[in-house]
């Protein structure tokens, strides 16, 4: 299979980190998927870049706003992509877009954005330094 082709707004940011299919139970009324499952889908995605960069535990704390710039439909793939923006002692920001691959054209457009910010924690709930990152080999 060739390639999606993008959109006119360019080209994902980060890593794709989570792929799936839309699917009727999804829909709200009107038949568009709901928003709260791209943005479940969204914070799925930070929780695995945040775990990942971790290396351990991480809880969401904050979504900066979003703005839901196209809708996402049956059949279509919900692209999700990170990518870390920054990190503190113990937290650190995620730059997360949600891209809809279409049903039958294939074409990737871009649905929606935010940071997302996660919180690293040990096996008691509390706060903890997020490692420093390790040398690629």
């Amino acid at each position: 299979m060739a390639a999606p082709t993008p959109s006119s707004n360019g080209a994902p940011r980060g890593d794709l980190t989570v792929r799936i299919s839309a699917m009727p139970a999804d829909t709200n009324a009107n038949g568009d998927i709901f928003g709260g499952w791209v943005l479940s889908r969204m914070d799925q995605a930070g929780g695995i870049a945040g775990v990942e960069r971790a290396r351990g535990r991480v809880v969401t704390i904050a979504v900066e706003a979003m703005t839901f710039i196209r809708p996402v439909r049956v059949g279509d793939v919900l692209e999700v992509y990170t990518e870390v923006e920054s990190i503190g002692r113990t937290s650190m920001k995620i730059h997360i877009e949600a891209w809809a691959r279409r049903f039958e054209t294939h074409v990737r457009e871009k649905v929606t954005d935010a940071t997302f910010t996660f919180v690293a924690i040990d096996n008691t709930g509390k706060p903890r330094p997020i490692p420093p990152e390790e040398a690629a080999s």
